[in-house]
Formats: C-alpha cells, structure tokens, sequence
C-alpha cells in the first residue's frame, strides 16, 4: 500500500470523526434522534478507517495525527459553525498541534512501516 494512499485513509478516519463530533454538539445531549444517529455512524466509520490505517502506521502515529488534526478541525468547526470563540492562548496552542503534526511526518522515520 503506497503512503498517499494509507494517509488519504487516515483523513477519511479524522473528517467522519470531526463530523460525528460535530453531530455529537447538534444532538443536545442525545435529545436529537437524528444528529444522534449521525454521530454514532459516523464514528462508527471513523474507528473503521482508522483501524484500517494502523495496518500501515504505528498506532501512537496514527493516534497523534488522528487526534491532532481532528483537535485543529473541530476547533474550526467550533468557531464557524457554532459561533465558539478562540482567544490567542488557544490559537497559539493549535497552531503548536499543527506544528507537531508536521515535525512527525516530516522528520520521524516512525510514521509508515
């Protein structure tokens, strides 16, 4: 299996669990059938994707990306689509997962095996 195509799985895994999360926030403490639903499917497909990457990255790899990014994507979603703000601290903070995400795949020799 080719590295673009085992990270492409990986961001499928992390974009269905920002989405599941994003469901999880419109549910309202699971009140909502279907926002409800949605998450858990989408989790549910999440977890498939990312087992599938650990087939081809080590786990604590995977787990920093998958967690990393998916932090950075929510924040996102947070801030555009529920009007949750982001003080400095907070932007600086994501800005150093973004960086640790880029020092793993670009300088770790640990990231596809």
């Amino acid at each position: 299996m080719n590295l673009t195509t085992v990270y492409a799985v990986l961001v499928v895994a992390i974009v269905f669990e920002v989405l599941g999360t994003s469901a999880m926030q419109a549910a309202q403490h699971f009140t909502r059938l279907v926002p409800t639903v949605t998450m858990v499917v989408c989790y549910a497909i999440a977890f498939f994707f990312l087992s599938w990457s650990l087939r081809y990255v080590p786990v604590g790899i995977a787990y920093a990306i998958w967690s990393g990014l998916g932090i950075v994507l929510i924040s996102l979603v947070g801030y555009f689509a529920f009007g949750q703000k982001l003080d400095p601290a907070a932007m600086l903070g994501l800005g150093l997962i973004i960086a640790g995400v880029l020092v793993l795949n670009l300088f770790s020799k640990s990231t596809f095996h």
